[in-house]
């Protein structure tokens, strides 16, 4: 196995901190909202007490410009959004349970909730949610679909118009550990809000999907990830399905992949994966002459969950974040060097992320990361210090 470089984190008031210089502590003013990670990173706690704390996502939901964060936590019945860059708290809409992942499109948010990882348990609630003039009055619900384990729910811009994605997480006879069965790929055009498959090839345990501009045509493909491997689908006039890989080599139930991002280095395209489902292991792929080469880089998380790619220092170079819900409770950054992959820590104790995102809060033009912790109930920005 390839194994990135570790960089072991430094200590401070009993925190582990990243790239923290010896000077830098007689500098700090401490704060219990505000720690000071690194000369790259700087911690703000925006809210705690978030029971389940599963997806963020950033959107401009009050149009002032700023990204805002929306906090799904599957533990709560209240959907609450934290307006940048006071980060006051507002609810969208009570008295849902089970939710599971939200999309957010041209002032509408799709909602998947009702969720259970038994099938015949899971009511597999779809909805939309519309505001009436200010944001921060709760939205109007309105229900249009339930297909069970409805768990992934994403836009995309499909033949010229945008859609919404809905991949359940399981088919409706698939029952644990090996969850045999095929599980099905939908989507939904604002509107109709028709349930429109686009197949049902996957099979066991569909995790992730992500949304992206494969071809570079303007319009986006989308990449599967379930115990068959990674998968792409493409639309013209009509799905294609090809196999990128078949992820971890283990047999089933330990198969494939879990979460999928796609990144640059230069431009040279890869794909990042944690593998296999909930897995250790964080994965690079890299293509040459049409056959994508697998590289597992590190082996050493627990319940890794949330995964992408971001250009956090500016050199045209995407580095992964990693986040794991097992203990200790990271978030990993790993970094191209020369061609070697290198791992620091971004957070270590306090952040068990169940799901990150990356987006420029403060209006800096440097990427910051959110994160929202399952066991550690929180929700933190990290602001990118550019140093």
């Amino acid at each position: 196995m390839h194994r990135v470089t570790k960089h072991p984190p430094r200590r401070l008031w009993g925190r582990k901190f990243w790239r923290q210089p010896p000077f830098q502590a007689a500098l700090l003013a401490f704060s219990s909202l505000t720690l000071l990670l690194a000369a790259d990173f700087r911690e703000h706690i925006i809210a705690t007490g978030l029971k389940g704390g599963y997806q963020v996502v950033a959107a401009d939901l009050n149009g002032d410009g700023k990204p805002d964060l929306i906090a799904l936590a599957s533990g709560m019945t209240d959907l609450v959004w934290f307006e940048n860059p006071t980060w006051e708290r507002h609810v969208i809409a009570s008295g849902l349970t089970g939710m599971i992942n939200l999309a957010v499109s041209n002032d509408q948010i799709v909602l998947a909730y009702g969720f259970s990882m038994v099938a015949a348990n899971s009511k597999g609630n779809v909805a939309v949610l519309k505001p009436h003039g200010d944001p921060r009055q709760p939205w109007t619900l309105t229900e249009i679909d339930r297909l069970p384990t409805s768990h992934r729910i994403r836009s995309a811009n499909i033949d010229g118009s945008t859609v919404f994605l809905n991949a359940p997480l399981i088919g409706e006879n698939a029952v644990a550990p090996d969850y045999r069965d095929h599980v099905p790929l939908v989507y939904y055009k604002p509107g109709e809000w028709k349930r429109t498959l686009i197949a049902a090839d996957n099979e066991g345990v569909q995790h992730g999907i992500t949304v992206v501009d494969w071809d570079g045509k303007g319009r986006d493909s989308i990449l599967t990830a379930s115990f068959l491997g990674i998968d792409l689908y493409r639309f013209n006039n009509g799905w294609t399905r090809t196999e990128i890989s078949k992820g971890n080599p283990d047999p089933w139930p330990k198969s494939g992949t879990s979460d999928i991002a796609v990144g640059h280095l230069g431009k040279q395209r890869f794909l990042a994966a944690i593998e296999p489902w909930h897995g250790n292991k964080v994965v690079v792929y890299t293509e040459h002459k049409g056959q994508w080469h697998r590289d597992a880089i590190d082996d050493s998380l627990l319940d890794a969950h949330t995964i992408l790619t971001a250009d956090l220092n500016g050199d045209k170079r995407d580095q992964i974040v990693a986040g794991m819900r097992g203990k200790p409770y990271q978030v990993l950054i790993y970094t191209n060097e020369k061609g070697r992959w290198t791992r620091r820590v971004l957070d270590t104790g306090t952040m068990a992320a169940a799901s990150c995102t990356a987006v420029d809060l403060n209006g800096d033009h440097r990427i910051d990361l959110a994160c929202i912790g399952s066991a550690t109930t929180n929700l933190n920005w990290y602001e990118n210090l550019g140093h």
